[in-house]
């Protein structure tokens, strides 16, 4: 039986490398091609167990490199699923061109590829951030419109419009996932919680923008691998398809159930000035790839943030 090869973009980040380790583990009939530029927030040490396994390859390389691209696509693929992306907001208001770099061009490149090399699926991993703020109550579907307020939202919304028009243009068989925000082990530690986790343990101060009560909803990185996987198999081309597993929460909220469960003070936190273009709240309706997909959030929210704080202890100090 010949394997199947599916070119996995940005692999040695966080929820890629745990994608695909989630496909290794669960599938005998596939190859796993690793693409990354190793960024600061790409690391090997994230598939340190499965670097051996001769169905996994890693190619070292960036996503905007068109020949690269090509020579890859050459070899024969049959999937793409796309995490490589610059994602920190942040960075993205201190330096957008990157983030148009790697988000809008990278992007095309890939399509391009697809286009000439036909592949069977690609999909687009995305973020709730593209639909903007949210008011109080209410969800987003993926029929709402999309109003990216900082400059990473609206990179990663211009990728999905750049994939909306190639399936629209050129028929391409292509999907695109929007999750919430993920929690795990090996995120790099300018995301929320690992970055409370590694300040509190080092009794360093918590800064914390504005009031604190903006509310995101959050997803163990295994449900979403899970919904990724379901999504590749089962999807319809052309679609979108809203993942999260409705742990909305808000920021201080979560802050402050880190501290208690590592036993550290609340007096750590410290509230400065609100960030640029920050959305108060951002929330998904998921009954669509619930319904016609049949995925569901397995994890418990409390139990997996346990587990997760407990990998950073152990392997970060």
């Amino acid at each position: 039986m010949v394997a199947k090869k599916i070119l996995v973009t940005g692999g040695a980040g966080f929820i890629g490398s745990h994608f695909i380790k989630h496909m290794l583990k669960k599938y005998k009939d596939y190859q796993l091609i690793n693409l990354d530029l190793l960024s600061y927030a790409g690391n090997l040490n994230n598939l340190v167990e499965i670097e051996d396994n001769p169905d996994y390859h890693f190619i070292h390389g960036d996503i905007s490199d068109r020949k690269l691209v090509n020579k890859i696509f050459s070899r024969g693929l049959d999937y793409v699923v796309h995490f490589a992306a610059e994602t920190h907001v942040d960075r993205s208001i201190n330096n957008p061109e990157i983030f148009i770099k790697t988000n809008l061009i990278g992007t095309e490149v890939l399509l391009e590829a697809c286009r000439k090399y036909n592949i069977k699926s690609f999909v687009q991993i995305s973020t709730d951030e593209v639909y903007g703020s949210l008011s109080k109550k209410g969800f987003f579907t993926e029929d709402s419109t999309i109003a990216p307020n900082n400059p990473y939202s609206a990179s990663k919304a211009g990728a999905d419009m750049l994939v909306r028009a190639y399936f629209k243009t050129y028929c391409l068989p292509l999907i695109i996932t929007r999750s919430s925000n993920n929690y795990g082990s090996n995120q790099y530690p300018e995301k929320l919680i690992p970055m409370v986790i590694s300040n509190a343990i080092k009794d360093r101060e918590i800064s914390v923008y504005g009031d604190g009560l903006q509310a995101r909803d959050w997803i163990y990185v295994k449900d979403h691998c899970r919904a990724l996987d379901v999504a590749l198999h089962k999807g319809k081309h052309g679609e979108i398809y809203n993942i999260c597993a409705n742990n909305e929460k808000k920021n201080i909220d979560l802050i402050k159930f880190i501290l208690a469960y590592l036993g550290k003070s609340e007096k750590l936190i410290k509230y400065v000035k609100d960030r640029p273009g920050h959305d108060r709240r951002y929330a998904l309706n998921t009954e669509k790839i619930q319904k016609e997909l049949g995925w569901a959030p397995e994890y418990d929210f409390e139990d997996s943030l346990k587990e997760t704080i407990d990998w950073y202890v152990n392997n970060l100090f």
